[in-house]
């Protein structure tokens, strides 16, 4: 396929989460156009970067004009069949088989950047396919790493396991790191640990998976086929460096410093603002510091990179990791090593302990154990200095910051303060370990207790939100991404309606829902199926329409082979529980958790939660938190899971279809009060359960009534005073338009 444009005629056009920014215009006229852009605004201070990023490019998409980063290529004489995709660009660097002299290129020499000048570049002459690429899964990396911080070096040994997970057996197999690395021998492990030498020939593709925005690409040939489900061990050895590198953004506009501010991976014995130890890799979707297998991605695409970069975190959660980490040094040894979240010590070696400190070199290790990745980046981080610990009477130690600023140890340590007794009271009495915070320049990363962000003092009211979020983590963990994050949202919600009362909670949880209302599909049921111009409209259609699909390959039950094939109106269609992108785990489910607290009460919630926490077991059941409200709440939440948690089914769409007050007269003939009648009618397809709240100027009346999607139903009050309004949600559950609906009453006789 040919790769979207990437240069960007208008480097204002374009917006990264704050990092540069479109110029002052005037509201458009186009009422479209200015919810996405509301929508855009809303979310900025509230989401990551990656998703930002990935819902603004989206929805602007029809105001960023994009010019092709490089000319058609010219019709080949004999043209190939059209029924296969096109392979993206790409230029053969050299070919190895298994009659390659090993001694022309010795373990340890890196691969020349650029093609031999005298031999003619070819397009692409390997023909890969985005299917191929699309067809392994990675089950286990065992990864032998040794880092040279001084030139920004890396070599690497990785045992792979990767298992074809396509519908038909591959004579070849690909894999790819970052365009910085080269690929140096590949071979196939047997049981009984013999090696066979694989013969591979690499390219370089564009992609803005890397920072770099190209990838090193072996196309590995098998000596056998490997068939559909089966597995296969590989041993790769590759070599070169990781320096700052913003190609990518730069490409599209970014100005070189603000673009290095969002890429700021690399390898360094210090980072350029003396704060950490510079060595920061965040993995796939920042840097191919690792062999993956994916098909091309580009920023200029919708969200497809970060929906991608989704996918593959879920494809591989269940995959182990090892990591045996080397890291050269002089002077004074690095402290400690962050893999995938987890700190681990460095053992410090001198090779000269004759030397002064300065001058002496030597070997720092650490050893990671194998361990499940979960819905996790392969990240790596290296600190150059111990860390300083903060937090509050009863948590000491529940923060663990490596930094120079240590004006903001003491605004974080009074956030904590204030945060603490929310999450003891919903969570339990202690954390299971501490956060970790990294300072850094650039924008900040999250894995779990892992936070990297610029430490600087500030208010501790200011902190705080942030905080609730991060400190979540340290109570409660799920290998469940809509749990895991989710919670943490629903809990920044309970700070603010702690600290700001329940309408400023409600004001932010309706503001996120927006722009979860923008890309939800309508009809769940047509999701897959090509987008028709009568069904999504204005910016639904701009951000549907980029979004992609992420059914990774086969047909979806009751739906047509044409209609599976077709692009996807959105993420959605997938469940909750198996949700790839941040505003479905993330927004929606803070969403959720909201809802269940209205449904089963904060008592019964907190119970339940305490009791998840408490039990590893139950995370592993996929119901398991169903049935441990149920039995908390003592109701049954099937119907709320089906629809909300477990499939698709988008969001509610209320209306008030009728309200009848009538009056009541007593037996002796006076006026004793109204019977109001409320009719409620959901033309979504997820069920809800919403207040329904009959006031007047002196008094109110609620009740909370459940709609199924697709029907209607009613509630009757009977009201004391005089009712003066009706009103339907009060916010907290989101819909496809308003989540708010009131009617004046108008009554007989009156």
């Amino acid at each position: 396929m040919t790769p979207p444009a990437k240069k960007i005629e208008d480097k204002n056009a374009v917006i990264l989460s704050g990092v540069w920014r479109a110029p002052r215009q005037t509201e458009s006229k186009d009422p479209d156009e200015s919810r996405c852009a509301s929508a855009v605004r809303t979310i900025l201070p509230r989401h990551s970067v990656s998703f930002v990023l990935a819902f603004a490019l989206a929805c602007f998409s029809v105001v960023v004009q994009l010019r092709a980063q490089t000319q058609p290529a010219p019709v080949p004489a004999n043209p190939p069949d059209s029924s296969q995709p096109a392979p993206p660009p790409g230029k053969v660097l050299f070919s190895r088989s298994l009659d390659t002299d090993s001694a022309t290129q010795p373990a340890g020499s890196q691969q020349p950047s650029t093609p031999n000048p005298t031999s003619p570049a070819q397009f692409d002459s390997l023909a890969v396919t985005d299917a191929e690429r699309d067809a392994l899964t990675f089950t286990a990396y065992d990864l032998d790493v040794h880092l040279t911080p001084a030139s920004a070096g890396i070599s690497v040994r990785a045992g792979l396991t990767v298992r074809n997970d396509s519908a038909a057996p591959l004579t070849r197999i690909i894999l790819q790191i970052s365009s910085s690395l080269h690929w140096e021998a590949l071979s196939a492990r047997s049981f009984n640990s013999s090696t066979t030498p694989l013969p591979f020939a690499v390219q370089l593709i564009d992609t803005d998976a890397d920072h770099t925005g190209r990838m090193s690409e072996a196309v590995v040939t098998l000596p056998q086929p490997l068939a559909p489900g089966m597995s296969l061990s590989l041993t790769a050895l590759y070599s070169g460096d990781i320096p700052p590198s913003a190609e990518r953004l730069e490409r599209i506009g970014a100005p070189g410093d603000q673009a290095l501010s969002a890429d700021w991976d690399s390898i360094a014995a210090t980072n350029p603002y003396g704060q950490t130890g510079g060595t920061a890799l965040r993995g796939f979707g920042n840097v191919l510091w690792f062999p993956v297998s994916a098909p091309p991605i580009y920023l200029g695409d919708g969200a497809k990179l970060f929906q991608s970069v989704g996918r593959a975190r879920l494809r591989q959660s269940a995959a182990t990791v090892r990591l045996r980490l080397a890291v050269e040094y002089t002077g004074d040894p690095p402290d400690a090593a962050f893999f995938c979240g987890r700190r681990q010590p460095l053992t410090a070696i001198s090779d000269n302990a004759n030397l002064p400190v300065a001058e002496s070199p030597g070997i720092a290790t650490a050893l990671f154990d194998s361990q499940p990745l979960g819905f996790r980046p392969l990240s790596l981080f290296v600190t150059d200095r111990p860390p300083n610990l903060a937090g509050t009477p009863d948590n000491p130690s529940l923060i663990a910051a490596v930094t120079s600023h240590y004006d903001a140890l003491h605004a974080y340590s009074a956030a904590a303060v204030l945060v603490e007794p929310l999450l003891t009271d919903w969570l339990g009495p202690q954390p299971l370990t501490s956060l970790n915070l990294l300072d850094h320049p650039g924008q900040p990363f999250e894995d779990d207790a892992l936070l990297v962000l610029p430490l600087r003092s500030a208010e501790p009211v200011t902190l705080a939100p942030s905080l609730a979020h991060s400190l979540t983590h340290l109570w409660l963990r799920s290998s469940h991404p809509w749990i895991d994050e989710g919670l943490a949202q629903f809990l920044g919600l309970l700070w603010t309606e702690r600290s700001s009362g329940r309408a400023a909670a409600l004001a932010e949880l309706q503001d996120a829902a927006r722009s979860l209302a923008l890309i939800e599909p309508e009809d769940p049921d047509s999701v897959g199926c090509p987008i028709h111009d009568s069904s999504i409209r204005g910016p639904r259609r701009a951000v549907a329409a980029r979004w992609g699909g992420i059914v990774m390959g086969g047909v979806e039950p009751g739906k047509s082979p044409e209609c599976a094939a077709a692009p996807s109106a959105s993420p959605a269609g997938d469940s909750l529980a198996d949700a790839t992108s941040e505003i479905f785990y993330r927004t929606k489910a803070a969403a959720v958790w909201w809802m269940l607290r209205s449904i089963v009460g904060d008592g019964a919630l907190k119970q339940a939660l305490q009791a998840y926490r408490k039990d590893p077991q139950l995370d592993r059941d996929p119901a398991g938190l169903q049935r441990t409200l149920e039995n908390s709440s003592h109701k049954d939440l099937a119907w709320f899971f089906d629809d909300w948690v477990y499939r698709d089914r988008g969001l509610p769409d209320l209306s008030i279809v009728n309200v009848t007050p009538s009056r009541l007269i007593s037996r002796a003939g006076q006026p004793t009060g109204w019977l109001v009648a409320v009719e409620v009618r959901n033309d979504g397809y997820a069920a809800a359960e919403v207040p329904i709240t009959v006031s007047s100027a002196a008094t109110s009346d609620t009740q909370r009534l459940r709609i199924p999607g697709r029907s209607s139903a009613s509630t009757r009050f009977v009201f004391a005073g005089t009712p003066e309004q009706v009103e339907v949600n009060d916010g907290g559950v989101p819909e496809t338009q308003t989540s708010l609906h009131t009617r004046q009453l108008v009554l007989p006789g009156l």
